[in-house]
């Protein structure tokens, strides 16, 4: 692709009042008007300080913008250009916003995790956000270190990381983070909590967890629902409120000496090749030639403590692919171990707990968006930003459950690209009706209109062909 023109004949004007740069805001609005947002702020969110006043009007301007968008307070600016004051009400100056989001609690900031987890409900119920949900749901526990570079900034310390594989420690804010899926769904958010930088993983994690299987319930996971963590939440704590809460648990474990032991006890025809990287299927015998096998032994765990848990220890070895090492004699075998109370079977169980890496996914997610920053100095503020950075997820997805198959799964950034920022020109006509003019040949034209008529618009109007002469 060329310019056609050189630049000396190429002039550029902000002069436009009738045009808008995000007319997908429209029926993603639209959508969160009719899943009942406003209504659930108005009636569990009751900020104390009189900064947080018009709180309803001033979260779905930042949901709005962080659906635009938007990743720092400034940016909530881009709420104010053109023609976006001839569709929307109630949109506020940045500079009001920040104040308002420094102006919540710690008691505002769990109101909103309120308003989040039954926002999510109410989307569930009016898109195909969790198909398959009330059969068998996973609810995924993980944490991150958003990185920050002030050392003023409230809950600032220094915590661990992993940077393109390798462990650092750098100084940020500690995000716990729980999705929701099913085999047919895309993640949700159903928790957020932020903590301090050095927080370690575990840290508040059980009652985190019961309540993350309260929302899950709440959206419709009514079936078989299996949690899945880390080895950091292998503790006693975590798995039994995940067994008070009727959830089950797989989790994956430190190899310790206890495991070892475990280990030792199976035998070596119990061991089965599974699929994984580099293995090839032999279609004469129906079994995979592979370098990882799985095999399974009854396991307690915290048996010396009162969180005595029976389950089964799910174990995967790999064997050592050493290139620069001598022919072995015997060989040699990395183990990772799950233990788990999984109804499913053997090879089931152990490739669904696989699948738990998909909520790093939905964590590169929100670092690409909204949460590419924490932008306030406050905690709270901050606190506040990342649950509402998880209440713009979970519209954006429902959003795009109901344009496509393929915007069912799509990522964020794609989202924004095909559905949300278009460019539009307003015109108005009769008895108060607008009409929006999208470019021609937008390559996501189709799915955008389902979107738009799915949110209770009317459907476009083609032009009439024109007569002949």
């Amino acid at each position: 692709m060329r310019l056609l023109h050189t630049a000396s004949r190429t002039h550029a004007r902000f002069d436009d009042a009738d045009l808008i740069g995000c007319a997908g805001l429209v029926p993603v609005a639209r959508l969160a008007e009719r899943a009942g947002l406003s209504g659930l702020l108005e009636e569990h969110l009751r900020p104390v300080d009189p900064l947080g006043v018009n709180a309803a009007v001033k979260v779905a301007c930042l949901v709005a913008g962080m659906v635009a968008g938007a990743d720092s307070i400034e940016d909530m600016g881009m709420l104010r250009h053109g023609a976006t004051g001839e569709l929307f009400t109630g949109v506020r100056a940045p500079s009001t916003l920040g104040s308002f989001l420094r102006s919540l609690n710690w008691g505002n900031v769990r109101q909103l995790d309120r308003v989040n987890r039954l926002f999510l409900a109410a989307l569930a119920r009016r898109a195909p956000l969790l198909p398959g949900a009330d059969t068998l749901a996973f609810l995924d526990v993980d944490s991150c270190q958003r990185r920050v570079f002030g050392p003023a900034k409230q809950g600032a310390a220094f915590g661990h990381t992993k940077i393109a594989g390798k462990s650092l420690l750098v100084r940020g804010l500690n995000a716990l983070v729980a999705t929701l899926s099913t085999p047919q769904a895309a993640p949700v958010i159903v928790g957020t909590r932020l903590r301090g930088g050095n927080a370690g993983s575990s840290r508040g994690a059980a009652s985190f967890v019961a309540e993350a299987i309260t929302a899950a319930r709440q959206a419709g996971a009514t079936g078989t629902l299996i949690v899945r963590a880390d080895s950091a939440y292998y503790s006693g704590t975590f798995v039994a409120a995940c067994r008070r809460a009727g959830a089950h648990f797989s989790v994956t474990t430190s190899v310790d000496e206890k495991i070892h032991r475990a280990i030792a006890e199976i035998g070596e025809d119990a061991w089965t090749p599974i699929r994984y990287p580099r293995a090839v299927f032999d279609e004469t015998t129906g079994v995979w030639i592979s370098d990882a096998q799985i095999a399974e032994v009854d396991y307690t765990a915290f048996a010396a403590g009162r969180h005595r848990a029976h389950g089964r220890l799910l174990v995967r070895r790999v064997r050592d692919q050493n290139s620069n090492s001598q022919q072995e004699l015997f060989p040699t075998w990395r183990y990772h171990t799950v233990f788990t109370d999984s109804p499913f079977h053997l090879t089931q169980a152990e490739a669904q707990h696989r699948d738990h890496a998909q909520i790093e996914q939905v964590l590169a997610d929100l670092a690409a968006g909204p949460l590419a920053h924490l932008p306030s100095g406050v905690f709270t503020a901050n606190a506040a930003w990342l649950t509402l950075a998880a209440t713009t997820h979970n519209l954006l997805r429902a959003a795009g459950t109901l344009t496509s198959t393929f915007h069912a799964r799509a990522r964020g950034a794609t989202l924004r690209a095909h559905l949300v920022n278009i460019p539009a020109r307003i015109a108005r006509h009769g008895r108060g009706h607008i009409t929006l003019h999208l470019p021609t040949d937008w390559h996501a034209e189709h799915p955008w209109h389902g979107l738009f008529t799915a949110t209770g618009h009317q459907p476009p109007r083609r032009a009439a062909p024109a007569r002949a002469g």
